[in-house]
């Protein structure tokens, strides 16, 4: 088997491949790519045997099919060293001896028989199905992504991305129990009311492979699985199992103090402030007095504090309310519009962030649980 493909490309779509693999696995050949060789398209396959993720592309001059795997740090580690360019890459069928001949040179190592290679589960005939454009795609896990619980141990199900899919919209949710997203989109909508939860892992494959895709995007799921097909890549995965908590139980309703103000400089007031908060809470303080949000922060054991004053939009009763600092710089460098809108009741109940313009056909809206304040 004989094919020549661009040194580039090829390369390109290893690399985001590689990135499924997992450090350890327990088959063998799970290390490797699955290279098949069809009709003039290549098929690059890699797996951990839950996220499975696909690509094919075109290359000249194929003289027959088959199919071979190579390990994945073997064939991304020579193909970066070489400059744009076509290659050839000859394999013995039997032997699965491969040969890579470009401009200056020749690297020949060992493959393994493709045949070893398992096939993943696939999606069963009842499925719901979603078409959607990718940057809808994109700004929804994109937002969602940083509040989903990093330990799944314990609630295993708020460890991902739930989709919540209605006649009316698709709903991205997301939450630890301390932050909440929820970005609805009405240009989304299902025949009927489904539902599944993505985790973590294929939805950071996801957000990285989006970033650099166009055109439309389906979704294919059922209960157990999910297929994700783009313009140049397919990823499948296991979904989550269980119940989603009902998220709209927990987000206050009729906030009577609403501040609006600008954005990127209460982002820098709060990384500014932050440098000299506790290390261990992150605690920062928001004092809003008429017209003044003033974000401070302390650590006693080493006698440092910082208080900065920005201007924002409020006429209403003065409050004083904690934050973790950290989180609250995460929920606003994942809103794009030049203000937004603190909704708040008093400080023992969470904040609710939502643009001040929303972007068209969306609802995003931003959670988080306030921090006790010692004074």
């Amino acid at each position: 088997m004989k094919f020549n493909v661009s040194s580039t490309l090829l390369c390109n779509r290893l690399l985001t491949l590689s990135r499924v693999l997992a450090s350890k696995n327990s088959l063998q050949i799970l290390d490797c790519i699955l290279f098949e060789l069809e009709d003039g398209k290549l098929r690059l396959t890699a797996s951990d045997s839950e996220t499975t993720l696909v690509s094919t592309l075109d290359v000249n001059e194929a003289d027959q099919n088959g199919k071979f795997a190579i390990k994945a740090n073997t064939i991304v580690s020579s193909l970066k060293e070489i400059s744009e360019q076509p290659i050839t890459i000859e394999v013995n069928a039997e032997t699965h001896e491969i040969v890579i001949t470009y401009q200056n040179g020749t690297s020949n190592f060992v493959g393994q028989s493709g045949d070893e290679y398992p096939i993943p589960q696939g999606i069963a005939n009842d499925v719901h199905q979603l078409n959607l454009d990718t940057q809808v795609l994109l700004n929804g896990i994109s937002r969602a992504l940083f509040a989903a619980a990093a330990d799944d141990s314990l609630r295993p199900q708020m460890s991902g991305i739930y989709f919540d899919v209605t006649e009316e919209n698709l709903t991205f949710v997301a939450s630890d129990g301390a932050k909440l997203v929820r970005d609805r989109n009405f240009t989304v909508k299902g025949d009927q009311p489904a539902s599944f939860i993505l985790p973590k892992k294929p939805a950071k494959m996801l957000k990285d492979i989006l970033a650099r895709e166009a055109g439309e995007a389906v979704i294919k799921f059922d209960d157990r699985n999910a297929l994700f097909t783009l313009e140049n890549f397919t990823l499948s995965c296991r979904l989550i199992e269980g119940r989603f908590p009902n998220y709209n139980s927990v987000i206050p309703q009729d906030n009577p103090f609403r501040i609006t103000i600008d954005r990127q400089a209460l982002l820098g007031a709060l990384r500014r402030v932050m440098v000299f908060a506790n290390v261990s809470t992150s605690l920062v303080k928001l004092r809003i007095d008429t017209n003044t949000l003033t974000v401070s922060a302390q650590d006693i054991s080493y006698a440092t504090s910082a208080e900065e004053h920005v201007m924002c939009d409020y006429s209403g009763t003065p409050m004083r309310i904690g934050f973790k600092g950290t989180f609250l710089i995460d929920i606003l460098n994942s809103i794009t519009s030049d203000e937004v809108v603190l909704e708040l009741a008093d400080p023992s109940r969470a904040g609710v962030i939502v643009p001040a313009e929303q972007g068209e056909g969306e609802d995003l809206l931003m959670l988080l649980m306030p921090m006790m304040l010692n004074e």
